[in-house]
């Protein structure tokens, strides 16, 4: 082996910093404990990546989950942020009045499959109807990998348990039921593609309204066999795609020509652009009815339809619908938060 040496006085660069001066170690979290070749530990590093990119402030995150394989995760991402570990399947509710007492906050909150589409569908209802700024991600793997690899309520018709056990119940498609009820960003991934996950994270980082991304990601001990419908060869071979998705941030000046007939530019609430380039002719991100049937279609055809399903970035959020105040209620004064006897007063008589 040979030796290097460095020239007197030659400086050593450093570690490459994003735009706020932080490298991407500061956006790291402590070491999985999950199965060897989960998807999920794909998804956390892809998470890593976008807000390393984007330059948000680790401190002004905050990463609610609820319980299962996929509500352990936010452990292995963004040490510096704020994490907490809600009741199962209540993380919306933990997220959403974290968000009413501090509008500055970016909220990533993870969730599973069982989390969001069993014990948690009456929190995810009312989530997605309040387009509530908050970055809402199904870790999807169609199985409780924590419980011995039950089918969850997303496993598709037919699909086959390990011990051979067929599924004859159909799946809860939480793209469509998202997509129904109100949020205002909405698709599908696969952990194994980096690529177009990245850029929809990046993109959901710029929405301020409700971003849900179902990404599908195999269990590699309960449901990565041949008859599953959600394994990493299932879904390379029956995965189609709607766009190309890139993001442009508001913070490069990045002039790239496109074609606006084969390509949606969507500009974000932070200025930056989504730009999906069509891989389906005549496919409108922006029509709610196009979405929902292009989704049927694509359940019907056996198909892992991934993409940008539906885009709205012009209806107002949950916290502006309010009125929230700019800044944390915790810092308000008590004049400015706790009403005199007089309009307790005036709300009783509201009621006799």
């Amino acid at each position: 082996m040979g030796s290097t040496t460095v020239e007197p006085g030659a400086v050593t660069p450093g570690p490459k910093t994003n735009r706020i001066g932080l490298t991407v170690i500061d956006y790291k979290g402590g070491k999985t404990t999950l199965c060897a070749g989960c998807g999920h530990n794909a998804i956390s590093e892809r998470i890593i990546e976008a807000m390393y990119e984007m330059g948000v402030e680790p401190e002004y995150v905050i990463k609610p989950s609820g319980i299962g394989c996929s509500s352990k995760t936010p452990a292995y991402f963004l040490s510096r942020s704020h994490s907490f570990n809600a009741v199962h399947g209540r993380m919306p509710s933990v997220a959403t009045g974290a968000l009413l007492a501090n509008r500055k906050l970016v909220c990533i909150g993870v969730s599973g499959d069982g989390d969001t589409a069993s014990i948690g569908i009456g929190q995810f209802v009312h989530l997605m109807r309040r387009n509530l700024p908050i970055i809402y991600i199904i870790e999807d793997n169609g199985v409780y990998g924590l419980t011995k690899g039950q089918f969850s309520a997303t496993a598709d018709l037919g699909s086959k348990l390990k011990t051979g056990v067929l599924n004859d119940l159909p799946p809860i498609d939480t793209c469509a039921l998202a997509i129904q009820l109100g949020a205002t960003l909405v698709g599908r991934s696969f952990s194994g593609d980096k690529k177009q996950l990245s850029a929809m994270l990046k993109a959901a980082i710029a929405h301020k309204g409700t971003v849900m991304l179902d990404v599908v990601s195999p269990c590699v001990t309960f449901n990565d066999h041949e008859g599953s419908t959600k394994s990493y060869k299932y879904v390379k071979e029956h995965e189609e795609t709607l766009q190309d998705v890139s993001f442009v941030p508001h913070f490069e000046d990045i002039r790239v020509e496109y074609d606006a007939g084969s390509t949606v530019d969507v500009t974000m609430h932070d200025g930056s652009h989504l730009r999906l380039r069509k891989l389906e002719e005549d496919y409108d991100p922006t029509n709610k009815i196009q979405a929902m049937a292009r989704l049927t279609e694509a359940h019907d055809r056996g198909e892992v339809l991934t993409g940008v399903f539906y885009v709205n970035p012009k209806a107002p959020s949950f916290i502006d619908m309010l009125n929230v105040v700019d800044q944390p209620l915790a810092t308000l004064p008590d004049s400015m938060t706790r009403p005199g006897p007089e309009v307790l007063e005036a709300a009783m008589e509201e009621l006799r």
